[in-house]
């Protein structure tokens, strides 16, 4: 392999992570609707027409952020999952950095929960698979407190969701730099988990 070649595949590379991340600034300041190529080109320093050739259209991009964004969150659901057996731990942790990561990616998270109608069907079918993953695993948790007698819950589904929608709707209102930090966040979430279960703190 020549130096040239990897140098080239390192500036392609670079330049996609640019694109993406004007286009997170752009969707998250206009909305998909209100952003043209030619916005993202400009917060990328490039011209519309080099955008394509990383990106058919405007709806790859976004479907690229929000395939990211979704990977990650399942990253971090599992990963809280697995911290403890103790299913009031499980439910109270994977709240806690499930809105953690909210709040740390508000930008993001913003995009990927309230543009989700702007995706193809083909793209929306993927984007709903990993959102099924995330809502099976906290459902998961909530069978196993149920089972476990510790935790008073009579639909799990639904109150998966609503766990799920303390972390989601957080975006709608966050913005990073206040007084409330993704910490504070994550412990007051963390707590009303457990308030909503019925389990002992």
């Amino acid at each position: 392999m020549s130096t040239d070649s990897a140098n080239g595949r390192d500036r392609s590379a670079s330049t996609r992570e640019r694109l993406l991340a004007a286009a997170v600034e752009a969707f998250a300041t206009s909305g998909f609707a209100g952003t043209t190529t030619r916005d993202i080109a400009s917060r990328a320093g490039m011209s519309p027409a080099a955008v394509y050739v990383h990106h058919a259209t405007k709806e790859d991009l976004l479907f690229e952020i929000s395939r990211r964004g979704h990977r990650s969150a399942v990253e971090i659901i599992e990963e809280a999952s697995r911290r403890s057996q103790d299913p009031v731990v499980r439910v109270r942790t994977m709240v806690e950095e499930f809105s953690r990561w909210h709040a740390v990616n508000s930008r993001v998270g913003r995009i990927v929960q309230y543009e989700f109608d702007a995706l193809t069907p083909e793209h929306r079918a993927e984007i709903a698979e990993y959102r099924r993953a995330i809502e099976a695993l906290m459902r998961d948790a909530l069978e196993a407190g149920v089972e476990a007698g510790v935790m008073t819950v009579s639909d799990t589904k639904g109150t998966s969701l609503a766990l799920l929608s303390l972390s989601i709707d957080l975006v709608r209102w966050y913005h990073p730099g206040g007084t409330t930090t993704p910490e504070d966040i994550a412990a007051l979430h963390g707590e009303l988990a457990v308030r909503i279960v019925g389990a002992a703190a």
